[in-house]
């Protein structure tokens, strides 16, 4: 089989179910942004080498692309007539729970904040910054979307969250590794 169809080269794709819209709709960017997300996790889990954080941002990694297919879906297509879903899987509050108990998991060790953190620190640290980044964006596309077409409140909170503990984990990441945070300190010029 051929990677390519050509069925996009008029700036048309189809979503799941079948129905074409044009590659610059909402909907297109907010899956879209979520795939960039998912291949700067990439990025970032490979200047890491511990274990518990490499398997919960490969856990994470298969979140957004469950999350992404269910992106990809506008909600009239999402359920079947007896009301169950056409997706095998489906972001819930397990997955959010999860993001929950890890940043829990993680600031105990962290000092408290006193003032915002400039982006930065190792390469490691630095790629989750720019996870984070895109993860806001991706969010915000999401946000987007939902003005126009209904989006699963889900959806919205997941990445929300997932921006929580990308910031949590660059802070955890720099104290692992000995690396001083950098702090936006208006008084410190």
């Amino acid at each position: 089989m051929k990677i390519y169809t050509k069925t996009g080269d008029k700036g048309q794709t189809a979503l799941y179910g079948g129905t074409r819209v044009s590659k610059a709709s909402a909907r297109v960017e907010a899956y879209g942004t979520i795939d960039e997300l998912n291949a700067f996790m990439g990025v970032a889990k490979s200047e890491i080498k511990d274990e518990t954080i490499l398997s919960q941002l490969k856990k994470i990694q298969f979140d957004l692309f469950t999350l992404g297919s269910e992106s990809a879906t506008p909600t009239d297509k999402l359920t079947l007539a007896n009301g169950k879903s056409r997706l095998a899987l489906m972001i819930t509050e397990q997955e959010i729970e999860e993001l929950e108990n890890w940043m829990d998991q993680m600031e105990e060790g962290l000092a408290p904040l006193q003032y915002f953190i400039l982006p930065g620190g190792g390469r490691s640290a630095t790629a989750l910054h720019v996870c984070r980044t895109v993860c806001r964006r991706a969010e915000r596309s999401l946000v987007f979307l939902n003005e126009t077409e209904e989006v699963r409140p889900e959806l919205l909170k997941y990445l929300n969250r997932l921006s929580d503990y990308l910031f949590v984990l660059a802070r955890h990441i720099s104290k692992l590794h000995g690396e001083a945070e950098e702090f936006w300190n208006p008084n410190d010029r």
